[in-house]
């Protein structure tokens, strides 16, 4: 089978990050949204992080979720980079266990918008299930795998605790 165009990029500061991240990875796999992943530190690695944006829009990418801990630099990096939809999610890496990251992530300036989610995995999944709304507003296909998802997620909540 060949490998399908990435909608969704998943890029995060360090492969460490990658056990919070993959969250948003099976939350666009069951919705059957391709997704490329890849570690870009703000700050150890800004050429690849811009020679990857550089590229990105143009290579089908439309979202990008961007996870980091600590200083989280990354997400309003990304965004002062590009004008595709930028979703932060903050990791909890650090002593004071993501509360600096999430801090990071919300406190864009005026103008440089970033969507912030949860700290950690919860955060992941809700980012992928945000990016498969942004692109359903286009593709049917998705906003229909979407709404099924919500159905059987629904479903699977019991009307009574016993």
């Amino acid at each position: 089978m060949a490998k399908r165009t990435p909608r969704v990029a998943i890029i995060m500061g360090s492969k460490s990050d990658w056990e919070v991240m993959q969250a948003a990875e099976k939350a666009l796999d069951a919705l059957d949204i391709p997704s490329d992943a890849r570690v870009i530190s703000a700050h150890r690695t800004p050429e690849r992080l811009t020679r990857y944006l550089a590229g990105a829009e143009e290579s089908g990418i439309e979202v990008i979720i961007a996870g980091a801990g600590a200083a989280a630099h990354l997400a309003g990096v990304t965004a002062a980079h590009t004008v595709l939809p930028v979703l932060g999610v903050p990791i909890g890496s650090s002593e004071l266990k993501g509360l600096d990251a999430l801090l990071a992530t919300v406190q864009m300036p005026g103008g440089i918008p970033v969507a912030t989610f949860a700290i950690g995995k919860a955060g992941a999944k809700n980012a992928g299930l945000f990016a498969a709304a942004i692109l359903a507003r286009s593709d049917a296909a998705i906003r229909e795998r979407l709404e099924k998802f919500r159905e059987a997620q629904a479903a699977a909540v019991p009307e009574r605790p016993y």
